[in-house]
């Protein structure tokens, strides 16, 4: 029974890589969290594949009880859901035990980010960094590595994978003023780029060009190479340097990340009067309701418009 249930969760994530293009990252979370709910249902003596709604509800209690958090629980869930929609699409099941499951309610998270004040100084710093003398030119080349991944961060809002992972060919473009970003599910969106982040972009490739001719090194396939497994600039890397130039530059990095200059880049536009669709757009959110953890910076720029302006906010 088990051995079945393993072949389906296999046909599954084949499914799920093929025909929807999941990345390698969601693909492994779907693996351990069904495996995980596999062996709860295996000592209960039923499987995947014959689990009513009432197994599911054991388990999802099971891992409460075990302190996962009600993000962690709804995670599972949602595995789960997706693999038991596959069941009934390929006719391996004639009901969907999941369609009856509460999702846990998970508490609201305000994203952390930085003050405009916190990311100029950033920038500043990694730009003065890079207009420093050195007779590396190693180093010098990592300086502008540097600038121009923060350039491009906080011009575009991209993931930190997305950056990382840019292809060379962004570099010779017909038209430097926006990238082409390939995201989650392999969607593609479009971001412009700030004239200092071009700027910044054409220091850090022109520099990498004459090094790479100068030492014999043949023309890499991602902007930002590297000698990893991945042929490309491992985005922990970037996460330590980042935490590094903070540090050099005054401020707390003890909770700084490229995760909140994504978040400081959506912050930004809203408090500067963007629209939440646009935002949507330029995150890469497929659902609106991702991108509407920003509203409560909407409903205080609102307040802030009405108190200013409306001819009765300052009476009584």
């Amino acid at each position: 029974m088990a051995d079945l249930s393993s072949a389906h969760l296999e046909a599954f994530l084949e499914m799920m890589s093929a025909e929807r293009g999941s990345a390698g990252n969601t693909l492994t979370s779907y693996r351990s969290d069904l495996e995980d709910a596999l062996a709860f249902l295996s000592g209960s003596r039923t499987s995947l594949l014959a689990a009513t709604s009432d197994d599911l509800r054991g388990y999802l209690a099971d891992i409460s009880a075990r302190g996962f958090a009600a993000s962690s629980q709804a995670r599972r869930l949602s595995a789960l859901r997706q693999f038991y929609r596959f069941l009934y699409t390929e006719g391996l099941r004639g009901d969907d035990p999941t369609g009856v499951l509460d999702s846990p309610k998970k508490p609201l998270a305000l994203p952390k980010s930085l003050s405009v004040d916190h990311v100029t100084a950033l920038l500043d710093g990694a730009k003065k960094e890079a207009e420093q003398a050195t007779d590396d030119p190693g180093e010098h080349l990592l300086r502008l590595r540097r600038l121009a991944l923060l350039e491009m961060l906080y011009a575009t809002g991209m993931r930190v994978s997305e950056l990382v992972s840019l292809p060379a060919s962004v570099a010779t473009q017909d038209d430097d003023r926006f990238l082409i970003i390939r995201g989650k599910g392999n969607k593609e969106r479009l971001v412009p780029l700030s004239v200092t982040a071009r700027q910044a972009l054409a220091d850090y490739v022109a520099r990498r060009l004459r090094l790479e001719e100068a030492e014999g090194i043949p023309a890499p396939a991602f902007l930002f190479p590297s000698r990893s497994a991945s042929g490309h600039l491992p985005r922990q890397v970037f996460a330590r340097e980042l935490k590094d130039l903070a540090w050099r530059c005054g401020l707390d990095a003890r909770s700084l990340s490229p995760h909140i200059l994504r978040h400081a880049f959506a912050s930004h536009l809203l408090q500067n009067g963007a629209d939440l669709r646009v935002v949507q757009e330029l995150l890469g959110h497929s659902d609106i309701s991702t991108t509407q953890i920003y509203t409560h910076i909407l409903e205080e720029r609102l307040q802030k418009l009405v108190g200013d302006h409306h001819p009765l906010a300052k009476q009584g």
